[in-house]
């Protein structure tokens, strides 16, 4: 029951800055959702859960915790392998900081809190030194019984989680439909050239003369510059691109597929079988028959 009241409630924040849940359960069963109020997600003692943000699919460990600021992602931690009977998830949900034209939140003060609430538009999973310097202020927020006191401990947290380092962004950009950004700005037209041309062959020569550097030294500039490989850049983009027409559309897979810059329908499966854990027609089916909105 307890994990219905997150359902019924959230619509109903009103005036209240922040909804607080604490809940003590034995296991996870509610169904993949989106909506439009952000939200902190803590879980303890849940080793084995399968934690699905978009078309990012993990099996988390003891500890998670997760942020999301986007009102069309999806999310739904799973039961999968978890046998703890002592699992405790704290949720936090608030819609301030990222909507506001020159808000508060567009104050220096809070640059760093502002710059992360945009990145967890694709949701931010928080690595454990972050968990652990927010640990005592999470689980004690629900105790608090003056709402200002708890609003200040919220912030705070928000605060000493935007200046970690090693937060990582869950869902693919193509997926989650925010826009690419990058402080390259090389490596930001490189992007926006893949983002454009996705469903077509993409050439490193095409990209490295974007760049106007050589394809070795290309190559070697891109992965310095996103930790990531151009190959697996690309074949990120695709599938996410691929995964939202899985859902928001009623084209088969052989031509998302092809829409997707794939001519290979074997090739895709393979890939995006390594890449997802599942098939694109075990994806499809999934998310379309346990999907809510609140």
């Amino acid at each position: 029951m307890a994990d219905r009241v997150l359902h019924e409630i959230t619509p109903l924040m009103g005036k209240d800055a922040l909804y607080i849940a604490d809940r003590k359960k034995k296991e996870f069963a509610y169904p993949i959702h989106n909506h439009e109020v952000y939200e902190l997600n803590f879980v303890e003692n849940a080793n084995g859960v399968r934690r699905i943000v978009g078309d990012s699919s993990e099996v988390i460990g003891n500890y998670d915790l997760v942020l999301i600021t986007s009102p069309v992602l999806e999310h739904v931690w799973e039961q999968n392998n978890c046998t703890s009977q002592d699992v405790r998830e704290i949720t936090v949900q608030f819609k301030f900081g990222l909507d506001e034209e020159d808000g508060l939140f567009e104050k220096t003060p809070f640059a760093s809190i502002h710059q992360m609430l945009k990145e967890a538009q694709k949701g931010l999973a928080f690595p454990m030194q972050a968990i652990m310097k927010v640990y005592g202020l999470i689980t004690s927020i629900s105790g608090i019984q003056d709402r200002f006191e708890a609003l200040m401990q919220f912030i705070r947290i928000l605060h000493i989680l935007s200046e970690e380092d090693g937060a990582r962004s869950l869902a693919s950009s193509a997926y989650a439909k925010v826009k690419v950004e990058d402080d390259s700005r090389r490596v930001l037209k490189v992007k926006n050239y893949i983002n454009e041309n996705y469903m077509y062959e993409i050439k490193l020569e095409t990209l490295a003369d974007i760049a106007n550097m050589s394809q070795s030294a290309f190559s070697r500039f891109f992965k310095l510059h996103t930790g990531r490989t151009l190959s697996d850049y690309i074949i990120d983009t695709r599938l996410g691109y691929a995964t939202r027409m899985l859902l928001d559309t009623q084209d088969s897979i052989a031509n998302i597929s092809f829409n997707c810059g794939y001519n290979n329908f074997s090739n895709f499966n393979r890939i995006f079988k390594r890449k997802k854990g599942c098939s694109p027609s075990e994806f499809r089916e999934k998310y379309r028959k346990t999907k809510i909105i609140v």
